[in-house]
């Protein structure tokens, strides 16, 4: 396990520079100019020119990439062309949003997808195998705006259950106010990711019901609780580990969709609206924070596939 964890945490330097050459490049395709966009169309050419190389944008490509770079290790994240506040506690004071909505939606859909999965497997070829796969199917098919468009409209319009935003107000109502905002938009997510993480237990718990230990148990005359919980339940997890992981990514993104229909201020909206007034610096920052937790979950969810099956080797020939 040692061994594996310092070959990964090596690769980690190259993987950010690789990201970091990526995110440039790719803010500097985006359509527009960034003097334009932040003076507005009315201003003049030489005012536009005169902001551009005020922002050393009128430095070589290479130059601006070192200079950027440079000042992102060091801390220095730049200021936001729009907002006019500094990008890091800009981008951190989203995170500080997005994370507690991220990890509450995973928290929830790691026990509901393992026991489906494993309901499912328990009962496959029946109609309850069916039915829970074919509905898994149909909601990790829906987009996820259809889905919450379709939970504002029953739980929040017609039945006034809960609320329609996700915003708390701060110091009031406590944790049971924050689960209340919550409960729409962690439902959008965890419905879409549900299929995709209960297929794969369903095809693990499958796989291990067949294998010799299990039904060796079985002749031992062990009672099917105690299969499912000491043979099954541990071998099942196993595969969907990976699935897990790429939720988990896709929930630390913060699903820009669903915190804009539910009036969310994390880095999902952050991103998408840097992206859309071309504010440079605060584009870069994001996909940079984004790219750097998608390495640690990928990190995270390898260590834990290889705690749960020791006879994985990670990384190391067979």
């Amino acid at each position: 396990m040692r061994h594996f964890l310092l070959r990964r945490l090596a690769a980690v330097p190259v993987t950010l520079l690789v990201l970091s050459f990526v995110v440039f490049a790719a803010t500097r395709i985006l359509p527009g100019d960034v003097g334009r966009v932040v003076l507005g169309r009315e201003a003049s050419d030489a005012s536009v020119r005169q902001l551009d190389r005020q922002l050393g944008l009128d430095q070589p490509l290479v130059a601006q990439y070192g200079h950027w770079l440079g000042r992102f290790l060091t801390g220095d994240w730049g200021t936001s062309y729009i907002l006019h506040t500094p990008v890091r506690g800009l981008l951190l004071g989203r995170l500080d949003h997005t994370l507690p909505l991220a990890l509450t939606a995973f928290a929830v859909l790691v026990p509901v997808a393992l026991g489906l999965g494993v309901l499912a497997g328990l009962r496959h070829g029946r109609p309850l195998d069916r039915v829970i796969s074919t509905v898994g199917l149909a909601l990790g098919a829906t987009p996820e705006f259809v889905t919450g468009i379709v939970l504002l409209l029953v739980f929040s319009v017609r039945a006034h259950w809960l609320p329609a935003s996700a915003q708390t107000d701060p110091g009031h109502g406590g944790l049971w106010a924050t689960l209340r905002h919550f409960a729409l938009p962690v439902a959008a997510l965890v419905l879409v990711c549900l299929g995709y993480v209960s297929r794969h237990v369903r095809a693990g718990t499958i796989a291990v019901l067949d294998s010799p230990h299990v039904r060796a148990a079985r002749l031992r005359g062990f009672s099917g609780s105690r299969v499912v919980l000491r043979h099954v339940l541990r071998n099942a997890v196993v595969p969907a580990t990976s699935a897990l992981g790429v939720q988990l990514q896709y929930l630390m993104g913060g699903v820009v969709v669903v915190e804009l229909l539910f009036n969310y201020p994390g880095v999902g909206a952050l991103l998408l609206q840097s992206a859309t007034a071309k504010d440079v610096p605060t584009l870069q920052a994001t996909a940079m924070v984004l790219g750097v937790l998608y390495m640690l979950v990928v990190l995270l969810a390898d260590v834990v596939y290889r705690l749960l099956d020791p006879r994985v080797r990670l990384g190391e020939a067979a």
